[in-house]
């Protein structure tokens, strides 16, 4: 009999938790409520929501809204996005992750403190994603973007550097970036870095690689669209080679259980603890 542990580390993070109760509020007084972006980067716990009534649009859908609902999800969204609500009578449903939301008024605090241009502001995290949107719209799109270690040489050396990071980015590779710039930053030139990481989500670097090692098998269940999915992942690969990523119940293969005596399921913070147990399920039904 294969034993199975569902990790009760995985799961939504605090700020999708709040952002899906906010939704779920609204859709049970029966009225149309709008989502921009996907709520949460899994595709089966958009389709739930679907089914409650959850409209989710995008930025040139909401364009064309009036005198609507439109919720704005944990990552939070720029300036840009508030002016167009206000402009189009649109009632907004705040769910910016409490995090997210003080990253971004540290970074537009720090922005208007060197607006003469002397200074960068730098944000270390994934180009297009919809979090660094949010933070580089709070620097009239001027924040400089680096999504990996390797960018860290396109930075200007010799003018100040305030760096800043998405908050579900790597801890380990933020300090390297922190170790390069100072290391190489001007003598007269001013160098900041503030750890922007959300804890909740760093800490489970540690606690998934443990929970990794413990089993023969490991099904990491993650929307792919996930930047803080595929970090762990990662990591689950490289503590434990047979691990696999699955969206869905439906992609567990057979001939993975085959010989394996204990299998750990594990998730993101956009992995609703539903899906893991469907999961699960689906594994002791195949046994």
């Amino acid at each position: 009999m294969i034993q199975i542990e569902i990790d009760e580390g995985s799961g939504f993070c605090f700020g999708v938790t709040t952002a899906i109760k906010k939704a779920e509020e609204e859709l049970a007084q029966g009225k149309t409520l709008f989502c921009l972006g996907d709520i949460v980067h899994n595709g089966m716990e958009c389709e739930r929501l679907l089914k409650m009534g959850l409209v989710t649009i995008n930025h040139d859908e909401m364009r064309q809204l009036h005198d609507v609902k439109v919720l704005l999800r944990a990552h939070g969204e720029p300036p840009e996005t508030y002016e167009l609500a206000r402009k189009n009578n649109i009632e907004i449903i705040d769910a910016t992750c409490p995090v997210v939301l003080q990253l971004q008024k540290r970074i537009k605090a720090q922005y208007g403190e060197g607006k003469g241009g002397a200074s960068q502001i730098v944000i270390f995290g994934k180009k297009g994603h919809a979090e660094v949107l949010g933070l580089v719209g709070q620097t009239d799109s001027k924040a400089i973007v680096i999504e990996s270690f390797d960018e860290v040489t396109k930075l200007d050396f010799s003018r100040d550097i305030y760096l800043f990071s998405q908050t579900t980015k790597s801890l380990d590779e933020f300090h390297r970036i922190i170790d390069y710039i100072q290391s190489h930053i001007d003598k007269d030139a001013t160098f900041r870095s503030f750890d922007t990481i959300c804890r909740s989500v760093a800490n489970r670097m540690p606690n998934i690689s443990s929970f990794a090692k413990k089993h023969d098998l490991i099904l990491f269940v993650c929307g792919r669209k996930s930047s803080n999915g595929k970090v762990l992942f990662n990591e689950c690969l490289r503590v434990n080679p047979n691990s696999h990523q699955i969206e869905d119940p439906r992609e567990i293969q057979p001939e993975w259980l085959e010989g394996i005596k204990t299998v750990g399921i594990c998730g993101a913070t956009s992995t609703p603890r539903w899906l893991m147990e469907q999961c699960r399920d689906a594994i002791t039904q195949m046994t």
